[in-house]
């Protein structure tokens, strides 16, 4: 997952793989947001859509911005408080599903250049949002 601001829009990418096969790929375009918040957004997001296949026990997030999934475990982290909530009940759903389920999140700085890193980030580079409401973003 990644998240950028171009033109005043935020934009945020999320692909999902199940045993290295993709099976998902969402893309949100808001305004007024600031990236962080779109970084929890694709993270919360991405869960739900991982609650939403059966047989699924592990989930892995991996994202640039481990400094933003460690919010979500910080209550005293007040601009962040209602991701990080709604985020949290997913995962206590997750874990009272079976004693055994798993969520790791992975640092993947894009200096790595890992390969599913990198098709995310290209397709982030390459979007080109076109505001909805001109008057809104000036």
């Amino acid at each position: 997952m990644d998240a950028s601001i171009k033109n005043n829009i935020t934009i945020s990418i999320l692909h999902m793989h199940i045993l290295n096969q993709p099976i998902i790929k969402t893309l949100y375009h808001t305004v007024f947001v600031t990236s962080s918040e779109a970084e929890l957004f694709a993270i919360r997001c991405g869960i739900n859509q991982a609650f939403s296949k059966k047989n699924i026990f592990k989930i892995i997030v991996s994202t640039d911005s481990i400094y933003i999934a460690k919010k979500i475990f910080d209550p005293s982290s007040y601009p962040f408080q209602i991701q990080a909530m709604a985020i949290l009940k997913d995962i206590c759903q997750f874990f009272s599903r079976d004693l055994y389920n798993l969520i790791e999140f992975w640092k993947c700085p894009s200096h790595l250049n890992w390969h599913l890193y990198k098709a995310v980030n290209l397709e982030m580079k390459v979007s080109n949002p076109i505001p909805v409401y001109l008057c809104k973003t000036s």
